[in-house]
């Protein structure tokens, strides 16, 4: 009996990342990671619709993922997509060129559009998945578009919210110089305060013993404190960060230019122009969680797109 092999592709605001895997009786194996850069909500804060350019770089990515996991033996294909794809006029598009895609290994099948809240529970069973952990644990993950933050004990999601800010979306919102002026900065952080205290209203800090961060923003900000002069995520998943260190890196980050920001050695081009705005992020949690007794960031590399494979290698699925 061929052994079962699926693929989960995750697009997000300003990626879209493949996860190919065999499944076994000890889980999934992993086969095949990919990431690219497409920034498929270039935009849409301002517009309400997708460019298309966007839309095109999303297509050319998406035609290699699947090219790549049918030669891997993928039967199976999940792919979903969040925040941006959640706010935009020209949706069907969006949908319409993933399941020409999609349709290649699933007949019929095209990307999912989630809500937040399964955004956040799928981020959060990949995310602790196989990582020690003291509960109850607080996952964010800071993308594009969107944060979500969800906390949990045991495996089991108690509270998820997901607010409407990002690298991307803070960063066209509230930051437009480069590097950002202080008026800019300020602007930003209302905004970052405001969500986040709505995000804190659902989802409670008080007892949060674990912080672990996913996604581009925290494994770029890992890799930096680090001082590793080239990503590598075996060094960077499961690493840990000093709130106290994190923030002065936030805010050194703030405060450069996006050519100063990619000529840091782990900094991936096309992130550059974006971290900024997600250190904010980053540094206005840190401040919270430190004030409820935090201490330190969990970096993982496993995150939502691993949820979803867990998902599709189930019996029935």
């Amino acid at each position: 009996m061929n052994p079962l092999i699926v693929a989960a592709i995750d697009c997000g605001t300003n990626s879209i990342r493949l996860y190919v895997a065999r499944a076994s009786d000890e889980g999934l194996v992993e086969l095949h990671r990919d990431m690219r850069i497409v920034r498929l909500g270039q935009g849409v804060d301002a517009t309400g619709e997708f460019a298309a350019e966007a839309l095109e770089r999303v297509r050319v990515a998406l035609d290699d993922y699947i090219a790549t996991a049918l030669e891997l033996g993928a039967t199976r294909v999940r792919m979903v997509a969040t925040s941006a794809a959640r706010d935009v006029s020209n949706r069907d598009a969006f949908l319409d060129l993933t399941a020409a895609a999609l349709g290649r290994i699933a007949p019929g099948a095209r990307a999912e559009v989630i809500a937040g809240t399964e955004e956040a529970e799928l981020s959060y069973l990949g995310a602790t998945a196989g990582l020690s952990a003291d509960d109850p644990a607080l996952v964010v993950d800071l993308g594009g578009g969107s944060t979500e933050l969800v906390v949990g004990s045991g495996g089991t999601v108690a509270h998820a919210y997901s607010a409407d800010i990002g690298c991307v979306r803070i960063t066209e919102r509230a930051l437009p110089s480069d590097p950002p002026s202080p008026a800019e900065v300020a602007e930003a952080t209302f905004h970052i305060d405001v969500a986040l205290d709505e995000a804190t209203a659902v989802v409670p800090l008080g007892g949060v013993r674990t912080w672990i961060g996913v996604a581009g923003t925290f494994t770029t900000l890992a890799a930096l404190a680090h001082g590793l002069t080239d990503y590598d995520p075996a060094l960077i998943h499961g690493s840990r960060v000093p709130l106290g260190d994190l923030v002065v890196l936030c805010r050194r980050l703030v405060g450069m230019t996006s050519a100063e920001r990619l000529a840091l050695g782990p900094m991936h081009p096309g992130r550059a122009d974006v971290i900024g705005g997600g250190a904010l992020v980053a540094m206005r949690l840190a401040e919270r969680l430190a004030a409820v007794g935090v201490t330190e960031l969990t970096v993982s590399e496993h995150d939502i797109l691993d949820g979803v494979a867990m998902g599709l290698a189930e019996p029935g699925n």
